[in-house]
């Protein structure tokens, strides 16, 4: 299922604020008209990849904030989960001095819909109601512009850590884009050139390279 071009799901759920603080109904509707968010899906609390994920957002934090993009991680933990890996020292596996919000989807239902949760429930053979995969999110990526609309996401097997240089350079696009009006090539990074999005545009950009 993609969600690109498409209104983000709405919700309210509890979340962990400033590494410190748990709030009950936090909504990504507060950036709307001020804000592009990059909303992303971890697998758990207190696994492995997950952190180095984590806080190499929070390494990139200032870079996402100069271009006024908030960060935000969502798993299917508690958010009292949230709060103990937020209070654990690196040294000891935890994820310590991360200060961008961390939503609890306890109920599965964010990440169900936005796509990403490894499994579903079913019925087996006997009648009885079985989850099938697993019950944790897909480390899902997504990039939210300020109306609300869905404009990147990717999605990453368990397994596969996601590149947060990718996800930072995607809003450099979108935020070229809208600034100037010109489309981005394969491979465009901030300082490249770009293009006009006419046959002439790419005639002359291909002609260069």
């Amino acid at each position: 299922m993609s969600l690109v071009g498409k209104k983000a799901p709405l919700f309210k759920a509890p979340a962990v604020v400033n590494g410190e603080e748990i709030v009950d109904d936090f909504s990504l509707d507060q950036y709307l008209g001020k804000k592009d968010v990059i909303f992303f899906f971890y697998p758990k609390d207190f696994t492995f990849v997950c952190p180095t994920e984590i806080l190499a957002f929070q390494d990139k934090l200032k870079e996402f904030e100069k271009r006024n993009v908030a960060v935000v991680g969502c798993s299917t933990d508690t958010e009292n989960s949230h709060l103990a890996w937020l209070s654990t020292p690196k040294n000891k596996g935890g994820i310590q001095s991360v200060t961008y919000p961390l939503v609890a989807d306890v109920s599965k239902t964010i990440a169900v819909n936005f796509g990403v949760l490894a499994g579903h429930y079913d019925y087996n053979e006997e009648g009885f109601m079985v989850f099938e995969g697993k019950p944790i999110a897909y480390r899902g990526t997504f990039l939210i512009d300020k109306a609300g609309v869905v404009r990147h996401q990717v999605v990453n097997d368990l397994p596969l850590g996601r590149s947060i240089d990718e996800a930072l350079r995607i809003v450099e696009a979108l935020q070229h884009h809208e600034k100037y009006g010109e489309v981005c090539p394969a491979n465009w990074e901030e300082g490249k050139e770009a293009m006009s999005a006419t046959r002439d545009g790419v005639a002359e950009y291909l002609s260069k390279h």
